[in-house]
């Protein structure tokens, strides 16, 4: 009896400890909270100063990761919103807006009185309702100390005719969240997904909410069937058929004390309004045919012309005990809803080479350039450029060289060729995060990242594609990674918190905030912050959004 009460008291002991523990993680997680709330509400005020909207002709705009980027409903212009940048001790966010209009290739910055506040992570979505509307709800802010994360579930609308923000106060709508998903769906929005971390714990969402356009409400749904597990990261998009495509994601799970487990999903599913019930959903998991995308995070994605789902890009990481490794891709894929099908996509090349196609025999009627190859056309070359970090590590990018012709050199561009011959052929290098919309057809890819070692290079390149012609890649604004400055945690943090945002007009100290976490990992690529053993630069949060 003695043994057994010592054990009892003793148990009772550790239980009393860890609630005391759990107690203290509690009330710091709610100070850090309260820090970050008054952190935006600083910044709020500071914003709160522009009383006239104010639009300033200027460069491109600076490197920056998981903003948005959409085409304007009626106007030949893109929609640049939010973002983040790492240079190697401090994260900037960012609540910036910026035009770019598509016939004069020209950028413009617009200061919009009472924007939302800084953030990264979110979601954008155009209707053309009222002269055309940008919805932004959710995403990120992060602490200047690296240690804190605040996520948002507010709600807000830019008018574009009026170059106004407002912020729609509705309740019943989704919990905070980053990483989600949200598209238009007839009148409303559909928001699926995301994850919500702090320094407690972490927990991903397979919910799903509808907001409606016409009375401004939120309603949760509640599909019948098994739908996708939670999910942050994943291609979201409406089919010609009005249903919802769900593909990919990433999540992680705790397995033991202080290691997680993540997953990189490659599932599909579809969510369907039943016909002539307008509050009744049911998913459906789908297994599409075709070439498929390889696993991956990271990956972009856009609307083609013709409703097929375009993806672009992403990482797919190795990680062993004592590194992480990525393979980064720019390689195209199409999903084609009505046939249920994948396809590779491939670039047709120079013009000369695409009049050889259209005399070719064999090449079956109305078959799309990502479906089939000239198996006898000549393989491109390839430009190897490479990078190499302050540890050692060596990055290779690869740029192709149009095909060799008959006597060896290199194909011609055909009459009103703009490359010469024997010039690379623009590409976008391979990365992960990189920013799509599509506008008449053409195909706009803003920057992304990629890896070296412990180095993460943000990209600033810009580039547009024909999806008709499926011909090359046009480069409108070229960049040169090795040229981005890279400070070393090493570095003093006075230097690093008396620096002027990274970028050609970025703002002041106050303007600007630095971006951390820490969590072990186990058996996928950490998200946000996974450092210590694993060489991975601090800021990737890739397969968490």
């Amino acid at each position: 009896m003695g043994k057994k009460g010592k054990k009892e008291k003793k148990g009772r002991g550790a239980e009393k400890t860890a609630a005391k523990v759990e107690k203290k993680v509690c009330k710091r997680s709610r100070k850090e909270e309260e820090d970050l709330e008054a952190l935006i509400a600083h910044f709020q005020t500071l914003d709160a100063r522009k009383t006239q909207t104010v639009e300033t002709p200027c460069s491109p705009p600076s490197p920056r990761l998981n903003a948005s980027l959409s085409a304007h409903p009626e106007r030949d212009e893109l929609i640049l919103f939010g973002g983040e940048y790492f240079n190697g001790q401090k994260t900037f966010m960012y609540n910036e807006l910026y035009s770019y209009n598509i016939r004069k290739d020209a950028w413009t910055k617009v200061e919009i009185p009472n924007p939302p506040p800084r953030r990264c992570a979110h979601q954008a979505v155009v209707v053309p309702q009222g002269g055309g509307q940008l919805w932004v709800f959710g995403g990120e802010f992060a602490s200047p100390d690296g240690e804190q994360f605040y996520h948002y579930k507010d709600l807000w609308v830019l008018h574009l005719a009026t170059r106004t923000w407002e912020q729609v106060r509705s309740t019943g709508g989704p919990s905070s969240r980053s990483g989600h998903r949200m598209v238009a769906w007839k009148r409303q929005l559909i928001v699926f997904g995301g994850f919500h971390e702090s320094t407690r714990d972490y927990v991903y969402y397979n919910d799903v909410h509808a907001f409606s356009l016409d009375t401004l409400t939120w309603m949760k749904l509640s599909p019948a069937g098994t739908g996708p597990s939670p999910r942050s990261g994943c291609q979201v998009s409406v089919t010609p058929q009005g249903s919802i495509i769900v593909y990919g994601g990433y999540s992680k799970q705790r397995v033991r004390k202080d290691v997680d487990r993540g997953t990189v999903h490659t599932d599909m599913f579809q969510l369907r309004c039943e016909d002539g019930h307008a509050g009744r959903w049911a998913w459906a998991r789908i297994n599409p045919s075709g070439v498929k995308p390889t696993p991956r995070t990271g990956f972009s994605v856009a609307v083609t012309p013709g409703q097929q789902v375009l993806l672009f890009g992403g990482v797919c990481d190795e990680e062993d005990d004592e590194s992480l490794e990525g393979e980064f891709f720019n390689d195209l894929h199409f999903y084609d809803a009505t046939r249920n099908r994948w396809f590779a996509g491939q670039l047709k090349g120079p013009r000369s080479e695409k009049r050889r196609r259209r005399r070719g025999k064999d090449e079956p009627p109305g078959a799309g350039p990502q479906e089939c190859e000239d198996p006898g056309a000549a393989q491109p070359l390839e430009v190897v450029t490479e990078v190499v970090a302050e540890d050692g590590t060596v990055v290779t990018i690869r740029q192709a060289l149009p095909a060799p012709g008959p006597t060896g050199g290199p194909q011609s561009h055909g009459e009103g060729g703009s490359e010469e011959a024997g010039a690379p052929v623009p590409e976008p290098s391979p990365r992960s995060s990189a920013l799509l919309a599509v506008k008449h057809g053409l195909l706009y890819l803003y920057g992304g990242m990629f890896e070296a070692g412990k180095r993460q290079f943000t990209l600033s390149d810009f580039y547009c594609l024909d999806l008709h012609k499926m011909e090359a890649w046009k480069a409108l604004v070229e960049m040169d990674p090795k040229t981005q400055e890279w400070l070393e945690e090493t570095d003093s943090e006075d230097d690093s918190d008396n620096m002027e945002g990274a970028g050609g007009e970025e703002d002041s100290e106050e303007d600007s905030t630095g971006e951390e976490s820490g969590e072990d990992t186990e058996g996928q690529p950490p998200p946000r912050g996974a450092r210590g053993d694993v060489h991975q630069p601090p800021s990737r949060a890739q397969p968490r959004w």
